[in-house]
């Protein structure tokens, strides 16, 4: 694994928008895929699904055949993934339900080699070449080029809001307003309601005075609602993910279907 640039991070440091999609069916053709079509990273859904096997892997293989930042979301409360994930070849990862800046305190120090964080050294990975492209080079370029990321979906993370995208270490957070629905009472997610747009405005504002980014899920109509979320000021516009877009051209193929017996 070449130890470059993290192109997702250069493109946002540069100011530009960096479009991505989710997989949560782990085929690693559509991480290939996904690169191929010029987007620029893809999330890899582990919180929701039980995949505790080599498939992961594979997939961060072909994100490097693809040239695409591949962010696997993964569980909370275990600092060790974070490590795994980095080594087997991840360019970033999100944490989700994150509740405080302590816990991301937490986060950003597993992510971390020594002085900047705790995590543990071993050169036998992909990320390091299995010991061909390890040492200080690989240490370094890791700790500056590999992303991290959290989950704002609660009402205690909006409160703290402000010290959680001050911290150092800290790349991007991702926005989730379905839980975030729930958190705050309402009986359904529902992203327009007035309070969960408000805690998104409420999270961009603070990332914008530090320095940091906000990810945002968009759905059909892609175009229209990608477009509101960038000029509200997200960065990274995650367009929709491989069930819910086969769900859209499917279920509208079963329309023309119906159309076409009547």
């Amino acid at each position: 694994m070449k130890h470059q640039p993290n192109k997702l991070k250069k493109k946002l440091k540069g100011g530009k928008i960096a479009f991505g999609t989710c997989i949560g069916t782990f085929t690693p053709s559509l991480v290939e895929l996904a690169g191929f079509c010029g987007l620029d990273f893809c999330r890899i859904d582990n919180e929701h699904a039980w995949r505790q096997d080599e498939i992961l892997d594979h997939m961060m293989r072909a994100a490097v055949v693809g040239d695409i930042v591949a962010l696997p979301r993964i569980d909370k409360g275990n600092p060790f993934l974070i490590r795994k994930v980095y080594e087997i070849g991840a360019k970033g990862f999100i944490i989700p339900d994150i509740q405080s800046s302590k816990e991301v305190k937490e986060i950003i120090r597993a992510a971390k080699f020594p002085p900047d964080g705790n995590r543990g050294y071993s050169s036998n990975c992909f990320s390091a070449g299995y010991g061909t492209r390890a040492g200080e080079e690989w240490i370094k370029w890791s700790n500056e080029e590999l992303m991290v990321g959290v989950m704002i979906e609660c009402r205690e993370a909006i409160e703290d809001i402000d010290r959680i995208m001050a911290l150092e270490g800290l790349d991007f957070v991702l926005f989730g307003p379905a839980d975030y629905s729930l958190n705050i009472g309402l009986p359904a997610p529902n992203k327009n309601h007035p309070k969960v747009q408000d805690a998104l405005k409420r999270t961009v504002e603070a990332a914008k005075k530090n320095n940091k980014y906000v990810m945002i899920g968009v759905g059909f109509p892609w175009q229209e609602e990608a477009q509101k979320y960038i000029e509200m000021g997200c960065q990274m516009i995650e367009i929709g993910h491989d069930y819910s877009i086969l769900k859209t051209i499917w279920t509208k193929i079963k329309t023309l279907n119906t159309l076409e017996n009547n």
